[in-house]
């Protein structure tokens, strides 16, 4: 899942960053206005996280201007403006939910997770390969009719080899769709990623592409055997 923060107060911003980072969000963050909507025209992003104060362009004419752009993604607003009007106003123009400042991080969290569940409900209905399918909106994946417990970047790269119904996807694209712009990652995190899943599928499910990366492999995903029971 990949999310834009839109905030200018440099200790802040580097909190919500680390935080949504370490629930294995991917975050790419902007300080003004004007870079949030040209973030929003060059890459696809599943949720905004946006102050209200900003230079260049105030938070509201943000939302105003994406939402006539025809943007639908989810816009989270943080702002110290504590008034009703204010809040109604940012509604208004299109904004999701509204979180005051000072906040808890945890309250943070939990908005990101619901605004993304609904988000992701909306955009897509459930992928099935075989003995796998993917609910977006229930952020769950079953396989052989049981549960998976996958990662937050597990799951996005299912997703995506999912959605891509067997067309091979490259390495960098992967990672991109990962991890945020100035992330520093390890040269085989995607390798790490892939491996994990086929330990929690079956190694046949993900294809190795020589020379270009991944896919899915459906015919895999509808022979596979069931992974053992656990024992009772």
């Amino acid at each position: 899942m990949r999310i834009l923060l839109v905030e200018d107060d440099l200790s802040l911003g580097e909190g919500i960053r680390t935080a949504l980072r370490r629930a294995a969000y991917a975050v790419d963050w902007v300080h003004d206005g004007v870079s949030a909507l040209m973030a929003l025209q060059e890459q696809t992003m599943d949720l905004v996280i946006l102050d209200l104060g900003l230079p260049r362009m105030d938070g509201i004419e943000v939302i105003r201007t994406a939402r006539a752009r025809a943007v639908d993604t989810p816009i989270l607003v943080l702002s110290a403006r504590e008034r009703a009007a204010d809040r109604a106003l940012g509604l208004d123009v299109g904004a999701d939910d509204y979180l005051g400042k000072p906040f808890d991080t945890t309250e943070l969290l939990a908005r990101t997770r619901a605004l993304l569940r609904r988000s992701a409900g909306r955009a897509q209905p459930a992928l099935q390969a075989g003995a796998l399918r993917l609910d977006p909106a229930g952020m769950s994946v079953r396989w052989h009719g049981r549960d998976l417990d996958l990662t937050r970047r597990e799951f996005a790269l299912l997703w995506l080899l999912m959605e891509q119904r067997g067309r091979p996807i490259g390495r960098e694209r992967i990672q991109q769709h990962l991890y945020g712009w100035d992330e520093d990652v390890a040269s085989n995190a995607v390798d790490v990623h892939v491996h994990q899943l086929r330990r929690k599928l079956s190694a046949a499910v993900i294809r190795t592409v020589r020379g270009i990366g991944y896919a899915l492999d459906e015919q895999a995903a509808q022979a596979a055997a069931a992974p053992p029971q656990a024992p009772q």
